[in-house]
């Protein structure tokens, strides 16, 4: 998650689920790859047929089909000639250049350690076409829950999902110039079970069975008995593909740190790189899919540059001067107050406010509820008292954003009032797991505070009568102690480039739960430290989130579920809750999108009950600021931004700034 005052860069996933970077070019692909998992569980896809016939294996259907989906069917034929929001006739050329915090220490997206480079998803593919800037992002970028085939040309399944087969294409090749084969399809599955991260290789060993070459260009996986396998074909055909080749020739290993990059097959290659300065990629002349359908007016830069630096005060210095020239704003203080330099007023540099039609990510004050102290839901509920959004947001982010309230905020699976129909069925079914409560009182709100003030007395004084009733009265110096004299501290981590944006938010924060007689420590840290903490959950609280609630799939049991609660980087609060599981179980068996829309109005309203985080605020546009050298389909498409997908660099334009001695 973004930590900072504005919106993060958002990517849909193919399940319509967000994941949000630190830059447009965010290398940590480890995300990427283990919401793979996530994210196609939570589709809310389509079944698309092209064929069928007569399946001697299962006795059931053979689907055979250009792309793929689980509900209904794909918005584009398998004649389509491009997709419909890019510009087929956009020129190629010319340098994008945008900008990264903090520093690198490996060109391996997947180490286990250290911070990975910006971008590097424009070097690798999938089966099923991506984002290129990670793995969590579907195409096309105008349709949810589509996937349509790259490194594949066509794929075929049984009716009941139990297999699939890609049917890859012959003239794909990795930058080296050799073949890409099924067999390194095979072996780069095979590679994240043995050295990836255990919560992916534990998740996926379970759910598929096999995976094998059934010759050069062929690929099948066969999935294991699961109440729900609509996450299965996304997964597995979302898997960066690697040369089994070059691993083997270099003995490479998947988890280490290291400063040479893995072959891939994508649109662009590494060319430059000064750790802790820049990375520069290269369109590869040699790409192999450039004139695919799924391509056409896609990756139209020559070169990708991103720019390290230390702070974000820095780095909108040197936007200023034109050392990095586009910029996706999430400062909204500097939106609403800093764009006046004279780049600006000359109109070298444009401002645009794009919408963003994703559900926002469930982001936050996440609590860590493995600690002892933070298990009694009314220390968390008193703590979320103390943050005042109201004020917040007209004092500190000029009044720009929206209180968010759901795990699935503006969306129609968002739970409001009561309970009824479908969703009070599904609820009253199982018995006991359900408090009287969540039957019986309107969805949990985020608390409304007076903005006039930081300290909203009211709430104030409801916290500190929850603090009493928990067992933590303040003593006589002031503090707040348990019956064994402890101390109730509150530890709140934030990598240290962000504290320029949010550190201002959360020392405001601290000051209101200082006042309720708690010890806080807010801790700017450097970014590896951070990464750090945050895998080992050495944190009381910090500002992350969860990925928007939009579909059905069992990538829910990794995110909110009991079954990796105490380990998956995507459960930060650890979530472990024997009424949420039994949802998500529930949710799984639905056999109508309706019942199954049921099931995550249930979802959402219990998830708010357990009360796992202190909502906080989101924006629904993207802001970017950018010099007059870009542009982008006059459409937007609703799903993604798609600066280093379906933009292009206007020469002309460039020209004139040059002439005007503006770059």
């Amino acid at each position: 998650m973004n930590s900072c005052t504005g919106q993060a860069h958002k990517t849909v996933n193919r399940a319509g689920v967000l994941a949000r970077s630190t830059s447009p070019g965010n290398g940590g692909l480890w995300a990427g790859l283990m919401a793979l998992i996530i994210a196609a569980g939570l589709a809310q896809t389509a079944l698309a047929q092209d064929t069928a016939q007569a399946d001697g294996e299962t006795g059931g259907k053979i689907i055979k089909t250009h792309g793929y989906s689980y509900f209904g069917d794909l918005s584009y034929p398998a004649d389509f000639p491009h997709f419909n929001y890019v510009n087929p006739d956009a020129p190629k050329g010319g340098e994008m250049s945008l900008a990264a915090s903090g520093t690198f220490d490996t060109l391996n997206a997947y180490a286990l350690k250290g911070v990975p480079g910006s971008g590097m998803g424009l070097m690798y593919e999938s089966l099923l076409a991506e984002d290129p800037l990670s793995n969590t992002s579907w195409v096309p970028a105008d349709a949810y829950g589509e996937s349509y085939g790259l490194l594949a040309e066509s794929l075929e399944y049984d009716e009941g999902k139990t297999w699939v087969i890609f049917n890859m294409r012959p003239e794909a090749r990795f930058s080296d110039g050799t073949p890409v084969t099924a067999h390194d399809v095979v072996f780069s599955h095979n590679l994240f079970l043995e050295q990836g991260i255990p919560s992916y290789a534990e998740a996926v060993k379970k759910r598929v069975l096999t995976a094998e070459a059934l010759d050069d260009h062929r690929v099948k996986f066969t999935f294991a008995e699961d109440p729900s396998r609509r996450s299965m074909i996304d997964q597995v055909g979302s898997v960066p593909v690697f040369s089994k080749a070059w691993y083997e020739r270099t003995g490479a290993k998947l988890n280490e740190s290291r400063l040479e990059p893995a072959v891939g097959s994508g649109p662009y290659m590494l060319d430059s790189f000064e750790v802790g300065r820049n990375i520069v990629y290269k369109r590869n002349p040699d790409y192999w899919g450039r004139d695919l359908p799924v391509n056409v007016g896609r990756f139209n830069f020559d070169r990708v540059r991103f720019e390290y630096f230390l702070d974000d005060a820095a780095m909108f210095e040197a936007f200023k001067a034109g050392e990095y020239l586009f910029r996706a704003e999430s400062s909204s203080k500097k939106w609403a107050t800093a764009y006046d330099f004279p780049a600006v007023e000359k109109g070298f540099v444009l401002r645009e406010e794009l919408p963003d039609g994703s559900p926002p990510n469930a982001a936050g004050f996440v609590f860590n509820l493995g600690r002892d102290k933070l298990k009694d839901i009314r220390v968390r509920q008193a703590l979320a008292l103390a943050f005042n959004f109201e004020w917040t947001n007209e004092s500190l982010q000029h009044g720009l954003f929206k209180q968010r309230h759901s795990f699935s905020q503006d969306t129609p699976l968002e739970a409001k009032g009561l309970p009824e129909g479908l969703e009070l069925e599904l609820l009253t079914s199982l018995g006991d797991l359900v408090p009287d409560a969540m039957l019986s009182e309107p969805a949990v709100m985020a608390h409304s505070s007076r903005a006039r003030t930081l300290s909203d007395r009211g709430n104030m004084r409801r916290a500190m009568a929850l603090l009493d009733e928990a067992g933590w009265p303040v003593g006589t110096d002031g503090k707040r102690r348990n019956a064994d004299g402890e101390l109730l501290t509150l530890n709140f981590p934030i990598p240290a480039p962000s504290a320029a944006t949010l550190g201002g938010i959360i020392e405001n924060y601290m000051q209101n739960i200082d006042k309720l007689g708690i010890t806080t420590q807010y801790e700017p840290i450097d970014v590896s430290q951070f990464t750090l903490r945050r895998r080992e959950r050495d944190y009381d609280m910090l500002y992350a989130g969860y990925y928007a609630l939009t579909g059905a799939g069992t990538g829910l049991r990794q995110m909110f579920g009991s079954e990796a609660a105490e380990y998956s980087v995507f459960n930060p609060a650890g979530i472990a809750s024997p009424l949420v599981d039994a949802i998500i179980d529930a949710s799984l068996a639905t056999k109508s999108q309706a019942e199954e829309d049921a099931a995550m109005m249930a979802l959402d309203r219990a998830l708010r009950y357990e009360f796992p985080m202190v909502s906080t605020w989101y924006n629904d546009s993207y802001w970017v600021a950018y010099w007059d050298v870009f542009a982008h389909p006059q459409k937007q498409p609703p799903y993604q931004l798609g600066t280093l997908d379906f933009w292009w660099y206007d020469a002309d334009k460039a020209a004139a700034l040059k002439a005007a001695g503006a770059l």
